[in-house]
């Protein structure tokens, strides 16, 4: 169900209102839709025109790093008629799938998944962008101010949603460490980040010579893109990383068990000096690079090799940059730092890549008329329970729901796609204070603790801070 969100004003109070469409977002629109028992009322705005899943990294033969079963709900809800094999059954696609035999399916497949997904589902709403939250005390709801582009992109109408419960996913942004950001300052600087790297491929093929800052799964893809592209013998290709090694991802079995909702709840439980030490201690976790296309990598290099040579392309970790800036004619000067000669040097090159990751959006933005009745932990940021709700005062009495802004408290599964379908179901267990998506009470081997395993609360048998009400 859902509101024309062209109304500029509607009366009926929607049960739940999603603000931004990523994967997280889309997920819970997908069960919300199709949950069990009475309907739910729900809208989810998203400003672009379209869903887009990391379109700039989309790079052939580049793959997922979860199963396809970390699709948008089948972990929760097999039978949902969004799950990636539905997709595949209604484009006549299942036999090619079978026999392919691909655990990890393509970035690309993905993304046009969670497309049809997004374009199938009624209470989507593409070209919307938030404006405001506010908190209407007289009425117990939240009204969500929005501002609608037509296609046309000059009119524009404004609307207002009221809502009881709000679910944010409005995902990362692009992060530029300090030293490097004069670079991105600026202008015509053949600097760009891996975001936007397919956008930029034939412009930093042109470049002389190329360098590629990060040791994540990106700076690796992209990397080898490069090294494929270039020439044998002229390659002039820079490799930089922070990390003391290009080091592989954490995939053994038992190491994918710190994805799980048991590991979540546990680090949940944890002091918060205790959580703030762990996670930069587990990037390899999920910062690592996947051992195929380590394995590629070595394998473009080592045939570059085969008629004598080495590849003109360097490989350095445990290299920090200290400073950057622009020299005359357009090219960048590094000056590096390596942590364990302790030497110093500088590297001129034509372009860069800033493969640095990204930072989680932050909350206050939006929530600015909510922001006075936010509960904080030490470090200033937001408190969020087991329910992935924004710890609020009592003075708002509706919930507000985060996805993929909560590693502070739930760990380095926050932004893990494996977790999306629990989380939603979590999410809506407990909105409606019911248990339409009953959820396994225990999904690792591993006990995380020194007591025995502990039987997990359903979520659903806790009550909303808002008993929902439905008059359908």
């Amino acid at each position: 169900m859902t509101e024309p969100a062209t109304h500029k004003n509607t009366h009926r109070i929607h049960d739940l209102t999603g603000i931004g469409l990523g994967p997280f977002n889309l997920s819970l629109a997908a069960l919300a839709h199709h949950t069990p028992g009475p309907p739910l009322t729900t809208a989810f705005y998203e400003q672009r025109p379209a869903f887009h899943w990391h379109p700039g990294l989309l790079i052939d033969g580049a793959t997922l790093q979860v199963p396809f079963l970390a699709d948008l709900t089948t972990l929760a809800d097999p039978t949902s008629p969004w799950t990636f094999l539905n997709y595949l059954r209604t484009h006549d696609r299942l036999y090619p799938f079978y026999f392919a035999e691909q655990f990890h399916i393509h970035r690309a497949e993905y993304d046009a998944y969670c497309r049809w997904v997004s374009e199938q589902l009624p209470t989507t709403h593409f070209n919307h962008h938030v404006d405001a939250i506010h908190w209407n005390p007289d009425h117990s709801h939240f009204d969500v101010d929005w501002t609608r582009t037509h296609p046309d992109n000059t009119t524009r109408t404004t609307g207002r949603t009221h809502t009881r419960n709000i679910a944010l996913g409005i995902g990362t942004a692009p992060f530029v460490p300090e030293p490097l950001r004069p670079l991105t300052d600026t202008p015509h600087l053949p600097v760009i980040h891996s975001a936007d790297y397919l956008d930029h491929r034939e412009q930093l093929l042109r470049a002389g010579h190329i360098t590629v800052i990060g040791s994540g799964q990106s700076g690796a893809e992209i990397f080898l893109d490069l090294l494929r592209a270039r020439p044998h013998g002229t390659e002039r290709i820079h490799w930089l990383a922070r990390t003391q090694a290009f080091a592989p991802m954490e995939y053994s079995k038992l190491g994918l068990e710190h994805f799980t909702p048991d590991y979540t709840r546990y680090f949940h439980a944890l002091p918060e000096d205790v959580r703030d030490t762990l996670v930069p201690q587990q990037w390899q976790l999920h910062k690592g690079i996947d051992t195929d296309t380590i394995a590629a990598i070595h394998d473009e290099l080592y045939r570059r090799t085969l008629h004598g040579g080495w590849p003109d392309a360097t490989l350095t970790p445990g290299v920090t940059v200290r400073t950057a800036g622009r020299l005359t004619g357009n090219r960048i000067e590094l000056h590096l730092e390596h942590t364990q000669q302790n030497t110093r040097t500088t590297l001129t090159t034509d372009a860069v890549v800033l493969a640095t990751g990204y930072r989680e959006r932050p909350l206050d933005t939006l929530l600015t008329h909510i922001t006075p009745h936010l509960r904080r932990d030490d470090h200033g940021r937001p408190r969020i329970d087991t329910h992935f709700r924004l710890d609020l005062d009592p003075a708002i009495t509706g919930n507000i729901y985060v996805q993929n802004a909560e590693r502070h408290t739930h760990g380095v599964g926050a932004p893990d796609l494996g977790l999306a379908a629990w989380r939603s179901a979590t999410i809506l267990n407990n909105l409606t204070g019911t248990n339409p998506y009953p959820l396994p009470q225990r999904t690792a081997f591993t006990t995380f603790g020194l007591t025995p395993h502990p039987t997990p609360r359903i979520p659903g048998q806790h009550r909303p801070r808002t008993p929902l009400t439905h008059h359908h």
